[in-house]
């Protein structure tokens, strides 16, 4: 059977609630796990995943099939779900409803996931590619 040959690649970046610090070093690796996780269930190829206290970005090759909001809708309520579940569920978590998603050309994947997996060495050094880092429309 033919499929058709795609090379989609996505950069998204969301919050936490009120970008407030909830993304601790005793969650962060389960926190990550799940978005990989839930990525493969949809299908996706998670190439990278990286952030700080009050945001992740999420790098991924993904399917014609599947729908940029359905992705991060999917992703965003898997992780929370855990993390408030079954991580913490004594502990305050949520994420921002707003999410920034950049489509990505394969020429610079390389580029991105390095971006994405050393997100705490580029916000301490201030080294940040503003756009790859907006989570919402800002106001004009």
């Amino acid at each position: 059977m033919r499929a058709p040959y795609t090379q989609l690649y996505l950069h998204c970046v969301w919050s936490t609630w009120d970008r407030l610090p909830l993304i601790t070093p005793q969650i962060e690796s389960a926190l990550f796990a799940a978005i990989s996780a839930k990525c493969k269930e949809l299908k996706c190829d998670p190439l990278a995943i990286g952030g700080i206290e009050n945001h992740v970005h999420l790098f991924t090759r993904f399917p014609t099939t599947l729908a940029v909001a359905t992705l991060v809708k999917e992703v965003k309520g898997a992780s929370s779900h855990l993390i408030t579940h079954e991580i913490t569920p004594n502990d305050f978590f949520k994420w921002q409803g707003a999410y920034g998603a950049f489509t990505v050309s394969k020429s610079i994947a390389s580029q991105v996931c390095d971006y994405v997996l050393n997100q705490k060495r580029h916000h301490s050094e201030n080294s940040l590619f503003a756009d790859w880092e907006k989570c919402e429309t800002e106001d004009i």
